[in-house]
């Protein structure tokens, strides 16, 4: 009766899952605050190492080997028999993440190959139902977390190649999901979320859905446990946090929260028994100023093993692991609950990570001399000293900043050390991208805002580096009264931004009938011939070579490539149906003579992702999030005196034929809307940043090329 109570619990909760979902923004800030994290892959595939009839398989991951050694679903089905892990210990694994300083543990529940690693009623190809084993594997990790204080979090394939709508199996586990495979995610979603505790996240791996099915499925997780976080390989934008790819460190600001997903060895995530391990000191420093560097840039680090079939950790890893804890029980406060670092600048020694009232130095390499300078760094300094050890670290402050002396007898090259410097009420550092205004117009706009990114997109292979948010500084050289005007195009009309001067933010509808016909003369320009090239394998985001100075008549992008090809039939203001394959991208080139320095709006008609660059800056990018059968861009082009490259580059991921256009007929009309003035101190930095109203999702991206802010 129990066991059917439960049951009819559960499909109550499934069915009323879309109504109320909401997510919880404190959880989300509680899970930033975790930065280190277990990662544990483990499955059937643990069984076979890497192996398959009696020889290694090096081909691609071996949590993947089904794939990648061809076996037949049912040999494969058989491996299971094999999985009998007398040596797992659940409490043991969350004994071993708590000494390696880790705050929670996320599992695969299900990978790939459609095992399930907890008891399930959807299929019988599960832990309990197909293995000697006969045990829950998540029901005794998840009892382990919380007897051990541990979050516990969920790994999810949302491709599954033991349902028979997933089959064939592909080359990048990118495929689309059948409506039935969908349904059959959420019964087995909605079973993890219901006999298994608290889970802090749901980390969500491949497959291809429509943005409705991540809709629904991202509803049916806040529904029923409002405080899991989702990750963002769910698709659509749906993601809670944006997971970065395998092994990943950014080195650009992002501006929602984050995740690197690290591997022990780049070449697998599942146990693979002739792995050439190499060095556990040379490694460990690898792991650890990973986990450092992620945190100094505001992410939260998630570092996997693979147990051996037999329920046991590698030693390898759990010995690393045991000594990048035995460090981080020595500089904890410099990790955990932490925030980015603060300043905009690179550092060759290390990396910083920061709290209200004080800044750590992660020493990773002797600094030149034994010196370290903090430029433009200001606050009134407490105490300098080694986290962990009775030394004190010498320091001077002046106008220039604060320069830290670092005492002689700390041997970084044996262990990274920690400098943390305390303030008595705060501390300053020089904002980003500071723009001075002289006398004249100052004008802000995307070419030099501060990027705020993310990373948008529709599943794992059809996805870019979006931008969520552009940020100045603006630096008065006199005092006075000055004017903002916001300019925009109809490329931007009907949105609204949340506008940031000076530390107050409004909402500003990009709308009204204040209208500039653009000061150009179009008979002084001059449209040469189109040309082509492609079809190349590309993701959405970014190009594939050099876009300054190109020279039509040689192949591009090297040598190798191919010469672009006149498109003698082709004219601009009308639009060509181009047969593409999947994941590939074609580009068409246009020189462009101006007999002077002017701007021009010109229409850009695609069938997919495009990214429009001119004279080798690129002007605007974004995807096709809803898969709209065509999209229409006008962007601004700032023509210099004498010839002109426009470039654009058109993705198809999931059509058949691509559509492309170049419009040179658009109305030359601007758009503006005059601010309510501010007045300014020379000497004081003044904040703005833009960023759209509520977006689609965090990782929208802004979609504003032609915007620009003008102070006089």
């Amino acid at each position: 009766m129990k066991q059917k109570q439960t049951i009819l619990l559960a499909l109550l909760i499934f069915a009323n899952a879309f109504a109320f979902a909401q997510h919880d923004p404190k959880a989300l800030k509680d899970w930033q605050a975790q930065k280190y994290s277990m990662f544990i892959h483990y499955g059937i595939y643990s069984v076979l190492g890497g192996v398959w009839e009696g020889k290694p398989v090096s081909k691609g991951l071996s949590e993947q080997i089904q794939a990648h050694a061809g076996i037949y679903s049912d040999t494969y089905a058989d491996v299971a028999k094999r999985f009998n892990p007398e040596k797992w210990n659940a409490d043991s694994i969350v004994s071993l993440a708590k000494k390696a300083g880790m705050r929670s543990i996320v599992i695969t529940s299900k990978h790939h190959d459609g095992f399930c690693m907890f008891k399930t009623s959807t299929t019988d190809f599960n832990v309990v139902d197909a293995t000697p084993f006969k045990r829950d594997v998540l029901k005794e990790l998840s009892e382990a977390c919380k007897r051990g204080g541990l979050r516990f979090g969920l790994y999810f394939s949302l491709i599954d190649w033991h349902f028979p709508q997933a089959s064939p199996i592909s080359s990048h586990n990118s495929d689309f999901i059948t409506p039935e495979h969908v349904e059959y995610n959420k019964k087995q979603i909605t079973e993890l979320l219901t006999n298994y505790g608290p889970v802090s996240e749901l980390w969500f791996d491949m497959g291809s859905q429509r943005e409705k099915d991540s809709r629904e499925l991202r509803d049916v997780v806040h529904k029923l446990q409002p405080n899991c976080m989702i990750g963002s390989r769910i698709g659509n934008d749906m993601g809670d946090f944006n997971v970065m790819g395998d092994n990943q460190e950014p080195d650009y600001a992002i501006g929602v929260p984050w995740q690197s997903p690290a591997s022990f060895f780049d070449e697998t995530w599942g146990y693979r028994s002739w792995q050439e391990r190499g060095s556990e000191e040379e490694k460990q420093k690898e792991k650890l100023t990973s986990l450092i560097r992620v945190v100094s840039r505001g992410g939260n680090y998630l570092l996997n093993i693979g147990p051996k079939g037999d329920g046991s950790v590698v030693p390898f890893e759990k010995d690393i692991l045991l000594n990048i804890g035995k460090w981080l029980e020595k500089n904890k406060e410099a990790i955990y609950g932490t925030d980015a670092d603060p300043f905009h600048v690179s550092f060759k020694w290390g990396s910083l990570t920061s709290r209200p009232n004080k800044i750590y130095l992660h020493l990773l390499s002797s600094p030149e001399n034994g010196i370290i300078t903090l430029p433009g760094l200001t606050g009134r300094i407490k105490s300098a000293s080694v986290l962990g050890e009775d030394k004190k670290a010498k320091y001077t402050q002046n106008a220039a900043g604060v320069t830290i002396t670092v005492p002689a007898d700390l041997d970084i090259a044996k262990e990274f050390k920690v400098i943390a410097i305390e303030f008595a009420n705060g501390y300053n550092v020089p904002p980003a991208n500071i723009i001075e205004k002289n006398t004249g117009i100052l004008t802000l706009n995307s070419h030099n805002g501060f990027k705020h990114y993310s990373n948008s997109g529709i599943d794992y292979n059809n996805r870019y580096q979006s931008t969520v948010k552009e940020s100045w500084t603006l630096s008065p050289a006199t005092s006075g009264i000055i004017t903002p005007k916001l300019y925009f195009t109809d490329n931007e009309r009907g949105k609204e931004i949340d506008l940031e001067i000076n530390g107050k933010v409004s909402t500003v509808a990009l709308s009204g009938n204040e209208t500039d016909k653009l000061d150009n003369t179009p008979s002084s320009i001059t449209w040469g011939p189109l040309y082509k090239s492609g079809s190349y394998y590309s993701g959405p985001g970014g190009v594939h070579g050099n876009l300054k100075d190109i020279d039509v008549s040689k192949p591009w992008p090297a040598n190798r490539g191919k010469v672009w090809e006149a498109m003698s039939g082709w004219k601009n203001n009308l639009t060509y149906e181009v047969s593409a394959e999947k994941e590939t991208a074609i580009y068409l080139l246009q020189e462009i003579t101006s007999d002077k320095d002017q701007s021009y709006l010109v229409g850009i008609t695609s069938g997919d992702a495009v990214t429009v660059a001119f004279n080798g800056e690129i002007l605007d990018e974004h995807n096709n999030p809803l898969k709209e059968k065509l999209m229409k861009d006008v962007i601004l082009l700032p023509l210099k005196k004498g010839k002109n490259q426009l470039i654009v580059k058109f993705y198809n991921g999931f059509q058949k034929s691509t559509t492309v256009g170049i419009a040179n007929d658009v109305p030359q009309v601007i758009y503006h809307k005059t601010l309510p003035s501010l007045q300014v101190q020379k000497g004081k930095y003044y904040p703005v940043s833009w960023k759209l109203h509520n977006p689609r999702s965090a990782h929208t991206t802004l979609g504003l090329p032609n915007v620009r802010l003008e102070f006089k």
